[in-house]
């Protein structure tokens, strides 16, 4: 199995990311962190926090190259919204 194919389902993946959000980075949170997002490490807990959603999953690949990833937002419920048109 190549090393970059998921070693879970996507399921667990986001319920071991919203776990890590709540347990690494909400206690460390702070004003000015509010609508970034945050790439977290399922794994470790290593995180980065960016308001660009690409540069913080690139910095966190690049220190954890076979993390799987789970991309969420400081202060809301998911990381993006789909709005139905009108």
């Amino acid at each position: 199995m190549p090393d970059n194919e998921p070693r879970r389902s996507l399921d667990e993946i986001a319920r071991l990311g919203t776990e890590a959000i709540e347990r690494y980075v909400q206690p460390a949170r702070r004003p000015e962190d509010e609508d970034k997002f945050v790439a977290i490490d399922v794994d470790t807990g290593d995180y980065e926090l960016d308001e660009d959603d690409y540069a913080a999953v690139t910095r966190l690949h690049a220190r954890r190259p076979l993390a799987e990833i789970w991309l969420g937002r400081i202060g809301q419920p998911q990381a993006y919204k789909i709005r139905r048109g009108r």
